[in-house]
């Protein structure tokens, strides 16, 4: 047998030796925590197609962040859950100062001032009709959205928001909202922009967890086609032309090609949402015995950022983060 020129097996021989060759590393810094917010004081409301996640009411939420601050975690995103008598077809709860997000983000800021909280900016959380933009007579409207989701914006900064981040995908919204947060001062106020999102099987926990399915139709008109890469780069490229700091892909284990593509095409941070279908497949597994969740749900964000995620919003964070601690 001749001799062997090259052995990449040397490289893998010892965990030192592993670790030192290593070229993709998770960190707790990596990661955002998603978390839902409901009414009540200590309320803890399983969500159950979501094993270990919960709506949280406000002490019950800031309890949790203050762990996952001192885990390392340094930002939460925050998603509410409202009663069906709040919602209207305009959204009109969504700019009210004393709603359930814009109170949560004072109480947030006051009590852990240095964690950074970035908010959901699209309709239908607060939507009747459970679209993420105005539905007139059936059809979802582009350019009448724009300035609910404007004042959506401009409301959570100045509740304290530090990041807002357009989950819509309505064409011109980045654009839209960085005119409206600089008009009101909010200069300082990054926009983290979904600007690949897909119309996606994976959502359905999440529209479970805040009762937010669309009442009719899908959301396929603005919601991008799974099928399409190409499309994905252009807009891309319309929201940084708008101003956005931030870009993200979702979700993320389906789109890593795509995440790889944003990740060549721009120098802007790219950020990856592994959504909650992901999240619900890694913890049923885990509970049938069929597969090691914890090494599995590690070995999942691993490939967001080797793919070329800056972050990853996960509702994993606090438990990976306890795992590599």
């Amino acid at each position: 047998m001749q001799p062997l020129s090259e052995r990449p097996r040397r490289n893998r021989r010892t965990a030192a030796i592993r670790a030192l060759v290593r070229e993709t590393t998770l960190t707790p810094g990596d990661f955002i925590w998603p978390a839902f917010v409901t009414e009540g004081g200590d309320t803890r409301e399983p969500i159950g197609a979501m094993p270990g996640v919960s709506r949280l009411g406000l002490d019950a939420l800031i309890a949790e962040a203050r762990e996952v601050a001192a885990l390392g975690i340094p930002a939460i995103a925050l998603f509410p859950a409202l009663t069906d008598d709040l919602k209207d077809a305009r959204a009109t709860e969504s700019v009210n100062p004393d709603g359930l997000l814009q109170r949560t983000l004072r109480a947030l800021k006051q009590e852990l001032p240095e964690l950074l909280l970035i908010t959901d900016v699209a309709m239908d959380p607060y939507s009747s009709d459970g679209h993420d933009g105005l539905v007139v007579d059936g059809e979802i409207l582009n350019d009448e959205t724009l300035p609910i989701l404007a004042a959506m914006a401009v409301a959570q900064a100045e509740a304290g928001a530090d990041v807002v981040a357009p989950s819509d995908m309505m064409d011109g919204r980045v654009g839209a909202i960085r005119t409206a947060l600089d008009a009101a001062g909010h200069t300082d106020v990054g926009i983290l922009s979904y600007a690949a999102k897909y119309a996606s099987s994976f959502y359905g926990p999440f529209r479970e967890a805040l009762d937010s399915a669309p009442k009719s139709g899908d959301k396929k008109t603005y919601q991008m086609d799974p099928a399409n890469v190409r499309e994905a780069l252009r807009e891309i490229r319309l929201d940084v032309a708008e101003g956005a700091d931030i870009l993200m892909v979702k979700p993320g284990l389906p789109y890593l090609d795509v995440i790889a593509a944003v990740r060549a095409a721009v120098d802007l941070p790219v950020a990856a949402y592994h959504v909650s279908g992901e999240y619900a497949m890694v913890k049923a597994a885990g509970e049938r015995g069929w597969i090691d969740a914890d090494r599995v749900m590690h070995e999942c964000l691993v490939s967001l950022k080797r793919a070329g995620a800056d972050m990853i919003l996960t509702y994993a964070a606090p438990d990976v983060a306890r795992m590599l601690a």
